[in-house]
């Protein structure tokens, strides 16, 4: 298979989001609920220019599980 910045970004997505479903799954389990504790990254940037005016806003939600899936799947990229 063909390494690409398409197929690493596909890689990485796929891996967060197996993280954050395998996270939720196991949020009941006593041993490892410490994968399910999350942090959230907010990012709100907005100004008013008289003409433009904009307010965006970005947040991101990491756990341990998803940062986990993230890295397996950088791994089976560099792997391919």
């Amino acid at each position: 298979m063909k390494k690409n910045n398409l197929t690493l970004i596909v890689m990485l997505v796929a891996g967060l989001l197996t993280g954050t479903i395998l996270s939720q799954l196991l949020a009941d389990v006593p041993g490892l609920s410490l994968l399910a504790e999350s942090a959230e990254i907010r990012w709100e940037p907005s100004a008013d220019l008289q003409i433009v005016r904009y307010d965006l806003k970005f947040a991101v939600t990491l756990n341990l599980a998803s940062v986990l899936g993230l890295a397996a799947a950088f791994w089976i990229y560099r792997k391919m």
